[in-house]
């Protein structure tokens, strides 16, 4: 007997905008960028700008998406029936669950086949190491002649010529003129290249024409022209098309410049600055120069001093003006001596008359002169502090004597016996009593004593 226990469902239950999503997810990150031809058909241009289309071949076909951004940088008219080479990422539109493409690039398949033959070419190139900036040369600073291989008549000479001229007048410029455009062009090219280098007649070579598509690019794209530049002794510099456009010249080439008259600006030195350089190299050789003259003339000066003083007369003069001088040295000295003896003689008397008693009994009697002023200061001085003490115990009393109350307003009362009263208490009626005010006394008789507080 079996028994069956519960087990949990191991079902993932999905809604369908989980599920597109979870198949979007695995797409993009399966494909996340992809180059794909065909033909476009049902195009529709939508009012935001956006197309979509579809891309098909003989068995199947893809819906695409191009928004406005990626479609507004097209060289071509995109439509019906045109077939072309997309690069776009693998996505699935989760609203319809619909694969679909979101095309990034889109060219014509001619121009597609071109672009995959320069991708090829430049990866080969790049492995062999022909685009490695070690082994490119610099362009020589002041170039006496440059060769510009391009069409006679093309943009590009004239851009390069309006520059160079006022640019930089001492270097010559010739131009060798070939096809830049067409089955012919590669090989008059490179001809062109190995020619220039084996004439030995140029500095610099410029390879140059103005812009185009692709194919109108092509023949600096070629094999033969890429390794004819590599081969060039003399350095090359390539500016094909506009600042936007790379071509394989401009890999292998010395210096790549955006735009023919940017080349020029690089090759050709300017002539301005130069001027102004030169201006100021000038200026300041001209200085030094005039430093170095005012050094040798200095030095010679001080050699022509120098020589001056080696010449017997100048010694002649010198010894004399020595003799004198030390003439002149003895005659202070004697003058020192003589003075230094009569001011010792001076001392000497002077501290003889010190010595005399009548000077000793002057000294003392200035001395005691002196003292008696003293002693009579120091008298003066402790009367004075005496006088001062005495005059402030006199203030101290002063302020607690009778007397000065008396000043007041107040009395002092005696009794016949002469007693100072000092209570109403046992005066009797018909007693005299006397009064002592601050300016004399007063004799009172008690009529009613008052014992009341």
């Amino acid at each position: 007997m079996t028994t069956d226990t519960a087990q949990p469902d191991p079902r993932r239950v999905l809604t369908p905008s989980a599920l597109n999503r979870l198949v979007r997810e695995l797409i993009e990150g399966a494909l996340p960028l992809i180059w794909i031809e065909g033909e476009i058909s049902n195009f529709v241009r939508a009012a935001s700008g956006h197309w979509y289309f579809s891309l098909k071949d003989a068995a199947a076909e893809v819906r695409c998406a191009m928004f406005a951004r990626e479609n507004a940088r097209l060289k071509f008219r995109a439509g019906n029936g045109a077939r072309v080479l997309a690069r776009a990422r693998v996505s699935l539109y989760e609203a319809r669950g619909s694969f679909q493409l979101i095309v990034e690039h889109m060219e014509d398949a001619g121009e597609g086949a071109l672009r995959r033959a320069f991708e090829q070419l430049k990866a080969k190139l790049q492995a062999e190491g022909l685009f490695d900036q070690s082994r490119k040369r610099p362009l020589p600073a002041f170039p006496r002649r440059l060769g510009v291989i391009t069409s006679a008549s093309g943009a590009a000479v004239r851009d390069v010529l309006s520059v160079a001229r006022p640019r930089f007048a001492l270097t010559e410029i010739e131009v060798l003129p070939v096809l830049v455009q067409g089955v012919e062009a590669p090989a008059q090219i490179a001809a062109m290249l190995r020619e220039a280098a084996r004439s030995d007649r140029y500095d610099v070579l410029l390879v140059t024409r103005g812009g185009g598509s692709l194919e109108d690019l092509a023949a600096f794209n070629d094999e033969g022209v890429a390794r004819a530049i590599v081969a060039s002794p003399v350095p090359v510099v390539s500016a094909v098309g506009h600042e936007i456009d790379f071509s394989i010249s401009d890999f292998v080439a010395d210096l790549r410049a955006p735009t023919p008259s940017v080349a020029a600006e690089l090759i050709l030195p300017d002539g301005d600055a130069l001027r102004r350089t030169l201006g100021q190299s000038e200026a300041r050789l001209r200085h030094a120069w005039q430093r170095r003259a005012h050094n040798i003339v200095q030095h010679l000066d001080h050699l022509a001093i120098r020589l001056n003083v080696q010449s017997p007369r100048v010694r002649l003069a010198a010894g004399r003006e020595r003799m004198d001088a030390i003439r002149e040295r003895l005659l202070r000295a004697r003058a020192l001596v003589h003075e230094r003896s009569a001011s010792h003689i001076a001392q000497l008397h002077v501290r003889l008359l010190h010595q005399h008693p009548r000077s000793r009994v002057d000294q003392l009697a200035r001395d005691n002169t002196e003292l008696h002023r003293r002693l009579r200061a120091a008298w003066m001085r402790d009367a004075e502090r005496r006088g001062l003490h005495l005059a402030e115990l006199a203030r101290a009393l002063n302020a607690v004597s009778p007397l000065d109350v008396l000043k007041r307003g107040y009395a002092i009362l005696f009794d016949e016996s002469g007693r100072v009263l000092r209570s109403a208490i046992g005066v009797r009626v018909g007693e005299r009593v006397r009064a002592r005010l601050a300016d004399g006394e007063l004799e009172l008789k008690v009529d009613t004593p008052d014992t009341q507080p």
